[in-house]
């Protein structure tokens, strides 16, 4: 992935200054922004990691889960609560991971209408390769150490229960 060419200047700095100028002080807007794009950064990086296995970021996320749980299985409805996305996503994410050989899916026998998802043997091959591989660039996040790394997540976690993710 070709690096773009860098900036003279930060453009969010500016663009805060000229919010200032225009519209007053807004700290949260240069935050906000900053999010946005440090997750454009991130998620091209780790995309970038996984793409030779045939993934995105999030069918990783969705094999994972299946990993995490006790019999390689979850419904479909389980994924997408707790990977927090809508069901055409989850439905989505995992037809692309049972066309490529890395979950399969059947009727839940506890659920009628519902669906299991199953990670296979080559599914955890895939995930233990993939995980080697984002942990050894710190999941795009090398530029903080230990400490930091725990302060983002306490610093992104009142956003998370705000927004219902969980009760604290």
């Amino acid at each position: 992935m070709p690096k773009p060419l860098s900036l003279s200047f930060d453009p969010i700095a500016r663009a805060d200054e000229l919010w200032r100028q225009r519209w007053g002080a807004v700290p949260a807007m240069g935050a906000i922004t900053s999010v946005m794009r440090a997750h454009q950064i991130l998620l091209a990086q780790v995309d970038a990691v996984v793409k030779p296995y045939g993934l995105t970021f999030a069918r990783y996320e969705a094999l994972v889960l299946l990993t995490f749980s006790k019999a390689g299985e979850l419904a479909m409805s389980k994924i997408g609560e707790r990977l927090m996305v809508h069901p055409t996503s989850v439905t989505n994410t995992v037809d692309r991971l049972v066309r490529s050989g890395y979950v399969a899916k059947r009727p839940n026998p506890n659920d009628g209408r519902g669906t299991l998802a199953s990670i296979t043997d080559r599914g955890r091959e895939v995930v233990e390769q993939a995980t080697h591989d984002l942990m050894a660039m710190d999941f795009g996040l090398s530029a903080y150490d230990e400490e930091q790394c725990a302060e983002i997540f306490a610093m992104l976690r009142p956003l998370r229960i705000a927004a219902g993710d969980f009760e604290q």
